[in-house]
Formats: structure tokens, C-alpha cells, sequence
């Protein structure tokens, strides 16, 4: 059977129609360029980001010598001094990706045009076999610290040759689908020849994997935009030979051969990356090995390393996962990075295996441990993404080393094309929030509209307009939060006892379906018109940690739905690291529309402990407020905690001096 992978994986079609290969991913993407988002909650964020961060990114770009640094490798001298980091190419890289796609669904004259003046710049940097890295060429006789004194020497260390190749590919990929110029494309096709003839285990070629991984996904999209097979080979090669070189180390995930590679370590960003690159080089050529291999290690995260905000990456030694189970909450890294890499993988492991578990874990690491990493305003980031804070963490508009503020920037756009996907005849409802979509389902068309408040509350309408009528089966994904799961293992668990329920109707007319891999699934024949409606119960929840996990024992913590929630000083009289929840809490929920950008408030009788001046301990009945974690640090800097103490030694009392 042939299975068509497209061509996005970020969910954009090319310019001129999309070029498919056999040996895919068994379900497709619906590119998020046929879903027009219609939310108020994210499309908040989605003007946000359109308005705000890409201007931004653009803007800081240009003040901190990101373009400069091409104009000096156009004309080399060997009186530059080289500084910055070595990787500060890829914020550019990163910027036109996001801001292309923004232009395929809020098309920009002005931004386009800014854009190929960028480019312009950037092609005149490049060598003329095609090398492009800054870093080294506008002062080859004394290139920067981590570059080496030839190509390719520290490329497994620091150099992020590689890296930069693989950010330029992915922007270059996005920036041909959004406008059907080659500009990019063809100096993305040129560094790419300069690395496959380069590096290679042919006689006369270096055998180098890279330091920092992204170039294996980057060369999969290369393939099928192009075409041409040597690109998978070179990414299959990248991921086939590490453990194998020089570098054997854990940091960098080459420890071990990938295939036997069974435990998340290291940095996180690399490491996510690499997992989401064994997927698509597994999905292209067949290679059940890297499933196998990611499988085993996602078994691990969900099990061990993952926080409950879906964040990953525990230490900031390394920005690395921490040992199993290490989850520390006030010194927890969670780079907003992590976050996106993480949504990427566990996306990939979905389009694979068909189940709702990875969707459970994309789900909570997006409305939580990613989107906390950018402000409401869009305007300000967090590099790490704690669990809690004594008032030292506070939003940056920008930083030295500015990978996350230029991630955010190509991730938020790229929303929509997480909603939906298609599988033969079954179309998967994965994502919760009001747009207009357009699908092809056997071939034929279906326009399907979702209305919803999620994820303030749990009622969402779909609306059928397929053309003439269609025999389908609508797959509607029923959340882990809703069954009672926190997350697909025994890492937390909800302690309150409830049980929530869900229901779906069409037309009207309740249905029942057994549950398939998480989705409640309709088979009938659908016509124009055609309703379904399905509520989910949304209570607030108390969670707690595996008890191996000692930074939260004797804690608990709250969500509703899929928000995560945390306590923080604006809305809390007394110290929020100074509170004792209730055994059995009684929670309230009040919507402030007016609070920001409008939140739903929880909340709940509590108790605030402190040892007064003469050295008693006195205990204060108080109203604990919670906000969604997402939204905390907007209003200055102070406490802030996700993990709340619920037995007394937990408690850390306040002091009356």
C-alpha cells in the first residue's frame, strides 16, 4: 500500500503543488494553510506573533549584527573581529521561516519585499562551492572561537556548521511554499551539495555528524521538495554514524549507536530534534529501527522526565534531562526550545502510530510549557521555563543567544496544521479551538468549521459542509484529562477521586462509540449541514507526582482541562510558597476577561502558616488564587509556584521579623 507523505510537516503545501514520494508517514497532515483559526484564545496569540515577535525578531536582527555579519562575509578582511555565537545566522534563518509562513495565510507585500532585501545579503555571503557560514568566512584567517581553523573540524563540537544548514533548509523550504521564489531555496541547495560532498564515508570525504542536531529533519524536507534521494541519505548518514566518530558522548545523544538508544539524555533540544529527525528518515524509508528506538525513549520521558507542564530538559548543566525522575521545580530548565522540540516529536509519533497518547503530551507541553515561553504581548521570552520562582525570572525582549525568541517566532504560525490530519477515509480531530478548515477526505472535499471556548470550556461544534455526500469516519480525540489520565503513565496521577464524563451528539442525537486508540470515532455517511456536538466535563484537578519524584512530595498541583495552573504574588496577599492546600479543597472558577487577555481564575480555601516574633507558628485561613501557568510573570517579578504543599512538611512558614 503507498502511503503519501506531504510535503509539511509544518503544514504548508508548495507553491505550484506539492510534490509527494511513496514510503511516508501512514496519516497526513492538513497543512495548516487550509485551517483558518477563528480563536479568540489562539488567535490572540497568532496576531501576536504576526504583528509583534517577527517584526521583533526582524528588528533585533538587524541591531545586534545578525545581518551585518553576512555583509562582512560578502567582503572577508582580516580586520573583523569575529563574536556573537557561532549558530547567530540562524536567527535570520529562523525569522523568515515563521514570518513565510505568516505570509501564506495573511499575505504582506511590505514583509516580502523586506524580506528579499534580506536575502540579497545573505546569498552575497555565500562561497562560491556553495559554503555558507559567517562564523568563518568574513575572517577566514581568524574565524570565530568555536569554528576550527578548517571547515568541518569542530562541526561535532561547536562549530554548528551543520545547524546552520539545517535552519537555512528549513527556512528556505518555507520561504519557496510561501512565495514560489528560489531565491533561498537554491543558496539552501548549495550549502547542502557543499556538506553531501563534503561528508560522506566515500574515499576523499570527512566522516562528521553534527554537534547540534536539526539538519536531519531539514534534509528530509529538502528531499521532497527536490527530489533528489542524496539529501535522506545524507540525513540517514547523519543519524547512522553517530556514536561512531570521534564524539561518543551523552551530551550530544552519542553515547550509543541511535538504534540502541533507549533513555532520553542530554541536551534536550538536540535530543528532541534528532528523535523528530529518526521519525521522518523512518516514515521516508522504512526503517523500523528508529521507531523501535524513539518509541523506547519516549516510554522514558513520559515515565521519568517529563514536568507536568509537558516541558523537558530538567538541569541547566547542559540544558539536559536530568537523571529518572529528577524534576526539580525552582532550578528546572524547560527551554522553551525543549517545548517546541518536544511538540515535534511527539507530532511525528502520532502521524506514525495513529494514537491519541502523543496528542495528550503535544497538547500539554503547548498550552503550557511552550506558550509560556513568550509573552501575551509578544514582545518578551523565557530562554527556561521554571516551575517556580522566587522573583528572579522575569521576561527578556531579546538575548545574546536569542535560539528561542527566533523559534517561537517559526513555531507560532505554523499552529493551525496541528489541528487536523486525514487517513484514508478517517479524519482526526486532534486540537480543540474555532477555525475554518478545508479537507480532502478519499479524494474528495469537506469544509468543516469548529466552534468552541476551549480551553476555558469543553464544548465544541463541528460543522459538516462536505460536497454531495461523503461515507467517512469522523475521529474525534477524547484527552487523557478527561479519562482520568494526567499523562500516558504512572508519573502523576489526579488525587481527587473524580470521574469526568464527555458525550457527543449528531444532529442532535447521542452516539456511543468504543474508544479506539483515544478517539471516539463516527462512521456514516455525511451531508451538508451535519452537526456534532461533544462536551467534555472541565473541573478543576488536583494532581500528584510519582512519589519518586522528590521535589514534589507531599505537593500538589491544579489544572483544568488542559491548562496547568500555578499560585503567583499578584493575586495573593501573603506568600504563595507559604500556603497549605486543603485535604478536600473546594474549588471556584470565575471567568476575568478583563485580566490577561482574559484567563479563567480558580479559587480555593487554603491555609498561610508563619512563625511570628515570638517564634510560635500561627496558621491563617486565606483565599489562594491561581492563573494559568502561561500567564504568570506579565505583572512584575515575585513568587510563583505549579507544585503547591499539601502535607505540612512540605510547608516552608513565613518569618515575622
Amino acid at each position: 500500500m503507498k502511503r503519501i507523505l506531504l510535503l509539511a510537516l509544518a503544514g504548508v503545501s508548495l507553491a505550484g503543488g506539492a510534490q509527494t514520494h511513496d514510503g511516508g508517514y501512514p496519516i497526513t497532515p492538513v497543512p495548516f494553510t487550509y485551517v483558518k483559526v477563528t480563536d479568540s484564545f489562539w488567535g490572540q496569540r497568532l496576531k501576536a506573533s504576526r504583528e509583534v515577535t517577527i517584526p521583533l525578531a526582524f528588528s533585533k536582527c538587524e541591531e545586534t549584527g545578525r545581518y551585518e555579519n553576512f555583509a562582512k562575509a560578502a567582503h572577508p578582511s582580516n580586520d573583523y573581529k569575529v563574536e556573537g555565537f557561532s549558530f547567530d545566522d540562524t536567527d535570520v534563518y529562523k525569522t523568515i521561516e515563521g514570518a513565510s509562513y505568516s505570509m501564506q495565510t495573511y499575505p504582506d507585500k511590505k514583509l516580502d519585499k523586506y524580506i528579499d532585501s534580506v536575502l540579497m545579503v545573505v546569498a552575497a555571503a555565500q562561497e562560491p562551492d556553495g559554503y555558507l557560514y559567517t562564523a568563518r568566512t568574513m575572517n577566514p584567517q581568524h574565524p570565530h572561537e568555536w569554528a576550527g581553523s578548517k571547515r568541518w573540524e569542530k562541526v561535532e563540537d561547536l562549530s554548528h556548521e551543520f545547524y546552520n544548514l539545517g535552519h537555512m533548509v528549513e527556512g528556505a523550504v518555507a520561504h519557496y511554499q510561501a512565495t514560489g521564489k528560489r531565491t533561498f531555496l537554491d543558496v539552501a541547495i548549495k550549502y547542502a551539495d557543499c556538506v553531501e560532498k563534503a561528508i560522506g564515508d566515500k574515499p576523499g570525504q570527512l566522516v562528521r555528524v553534527p554537534g547540534h542536531q536539526i539538519a536531519e529533519m531539514a534534509l528530509c524536507k529538502l528531499y521532497l521538495v527536490t527530489g533528489q534521494k542524496k539529501y535522506l541519505d545524507l540525513a540517514k548518514f547523519f543519524l547512522d554514524k553517530r556514536g561512531y566518530t570521534e564524539r561518543k558522548d551523552a551530551y550530544s545523544q552519542a553515547h550509543k549507536p541511535v538504534l540502541e538508544q533507549d533513555e532520553a539524555v542530554g541536551h534536550a533540544v538536540r535530543a528532541a530534534y534528532m528523535y523528530s529527525g529518526m521519525a521522518d528518515v523512518a516514515a521516508l524509508t522504512g526503517d523500523t529501527g528508529y521507531v523501535h528506538a524513539i518509541d523506547r525513549i519516549w516510554e522514558n520521558v513520559v515515565t521519568k522526565k517529563l514536568y507536568i507542564t509537558g516541558g523537558i530538559g530538567a538541569t541547566n548543566n547542559g540544558e539536559a534531562f536530568g537523571k529518572n525522575y529528577e524534576l526539580p521545580n525552582l532550578s528546572a530548565y524547560c527551554e522553551t526550545c525543549a517545548a517546541i522540540g518536544n511538540v515535534y516529536w511527539n507530532y511525528r509519533l502520532f502521524l506514525l502510530h495513529g494514537e491519541s497518547k502523543y496528542y495528550d503530551v503535544l497538547e500539554r507541553t503547548l498550552y503550557n510549557g511552550l506558550i509560556s515561553g513568550v509573552s501575551l504581548e509578544g514582545n518578551g521570552f523565557f530562554y527556561p521555563n521554571p516551575l517556580a520562582s522566587t522573583g528572579q525570572h522575569q521576561r527578556k525582549p531579546w538575548f545574546g543567544c536569542a535560539c528561542c525568541p527566533s523559534n517561537i517566532c517559526r513555531f507560532i504560525p505554523s499552529l493551525p496544521g496541528y489541528i487536523y490530519a486525514v487517513h484514508d477515509k478517517n479524519v482526526y480531530v486532534n486540537l480543540f479551538m474555532s477555525n475554518s478548515s478545508d479537507l480532502k477526505v478519499g479524494g474528495k472535499s469537506l469544509k468543516l468549521t469548529q466552534s468552541t471556548g476551549y480551553p476555558w470550556d469543553g464544548d465544541v461544534r463541528l460543522d459538516m459542509a462536505p460536497k454531495g455526500k461523503q461515507d467517512f469516519t469522523l475521529k474525534i480525540r477524547v484527552p487523557g484529562w478527561v479519562r482520568g489520565e494526567v499523562v500516558p503513565s504512572d508519573l502523576y496521577m489526579f488525587s481527587d477521586g473524580k470521574q469526568l464524563g464527555y458525550s457527543v451528539k449528531v444532529n442532535g442525537e447521542p452516539v456511543e462509540s468504543n474508544l479506539d486508540k483515544g478517539y471516539f470515532s463516527i462512521t456514516r455517511q455525511w451531508k451538508k449541514g451535519d452537526v456534532v456536538e461533544v462536551h467534555f466535563d472541565m473541573e478543576p484537578r488536583m494532581v500528584k507526582a510519582n512519589v519518586k519524584v522528590e521535589a514534589d512530595r507531599g505537593r500538589v498541583a491544579v489544572e483544568r482541562g488542559p491548562v496547568v495552573y500555578c499560585a503567583e504574588w499578584p493575586d495573593n496577599s501573603f506568600g504563595v510558597m507559604n500556603v497549605l492546600m486543603n485535604r478536600k479543597p473546594a474549588f471556584t472558577v470565575e471567568r476575568k476577561s478583563d485580566l490577561l487577555y482574559g484567563i479563567d481564575e480558580i479559587k480555593v480555601a487554603a491555609q498561610a502558616l508563619s512563625y511570628g516574633r515570638d517564634g510560635r507558628l500561627s496558621v491563617e485561613d486565606v483565599t489562594l488564587t491561581l492563573i494559568p501557568y502561561y500567564a504568570w510573570a506579565h505583572r512584575g517579578k515575585g513568587e510563583m509556584a505549579v507544585w503547591l504543599p499539601q502535607e505540612v512538611n512540605a510547608v516552608s512558614p513565613a518569618s515575622d521579623r
